[in-house]
């Protein structure tokens, strides 16, 4: 992904890739996005774009696992996230889903991601802390509670699932307020075209609608227009 595709996509809302997606495919019925609806920490900062680092938690019931181990399992999660390649963005699913009570996301976390170069987190698990969390790092996440009850690292660097969408370590995403996408890699050469084809189509669409003078005739003449960028 060069640095031009980088910074338009950063400018574009997660819909507008899926169409690019589907666009490039040259077909419907992609499918690798989130389902249901996410709790967005900060609904209006631009939309994340990176590379998947991934990692599984849970917090129903305390670890099995020794104190120690826990500890150590924790720390090399840290240094997974700070070798993530960047920019890089946190995919962390909880497996007590749809049952989450712990949130792993709060201040304290959400500082520390941030810091070892982290640019915002998806997560099917819990957030707190609104208000502190820090700017420039906004959370998808699954629903808000106050506490962090016992939860815990059971794994990182292996595929994950967040609200029906399955996500690889290193995986391109795209995420926002809308849930995540993850991009094809097929279509990244492509997908710069693709997105400003789907902003200019969309345009003339929406140019049209909001005329004074708009009538079901010309909704049919831009509406064949429109489909034809979409075939």
């Amino acid at each position: 992904m060069d640095d031009a595709l980088l910074k338009l996509l950063a400018t574009v809302d997660t819909p507008t890739v899926c169409n690019a997606i589907e666009t490039a495919l040259g077909r419907g019925g992609f499918a690798a996005f989130t389902r249901g609806t996410p709790f967005a920490t900060a609904p209006d900062a631009p939309p994340m774009v990176g590379y998947a680092s991934t990692g599984k938690v849970a917090g129903r019931f305390p670890s099995p696992e020794t104190p120690e181990s826990v500890r150590e399992r924790r720390l090399d999660y840290y240094r997974h996230m700070a070798a993530a390649r960047n920019p890089a963005i946190a995919v962390v699913e909880d497996i007590d889903y749809p049952d989450c009570v712990g949130a792993f996301w709060g201040e304290i976390n959400a500082t520390v991601h941030k810091g070892l170069g982290l640019s915002g987190a998806v997560t099917n698990g819990l957030v707190r802390d609104l208000g502190n969390l820090p700017d420039g790092f906004p959370v998808i996440a699954g629903s808000v509670g106050p506490s962090r009850a016992f939860v815990h690292v059971t794994g990182f660097g292996m595929p994950v699932e967040v609200f029906g969408l399955t996500v690889r370590q290193g995986d391109l995403i795209h995420a926002d307020r809308h849930g995540a996408v993850v991009i094809p890699p097929e279509v990244v050469g492509g997908l710069q075209d693709a997105v400003r084809l789907v902003l200019e189509s969309e345009k003339v669409v929406l140019e049209t609608a909001r005329r004074p003078d708009f009538n079901v005739e010309m909704f049919e003449a831009v509406w064949a227009r429109f489909e034809e960028t979409r075939s």
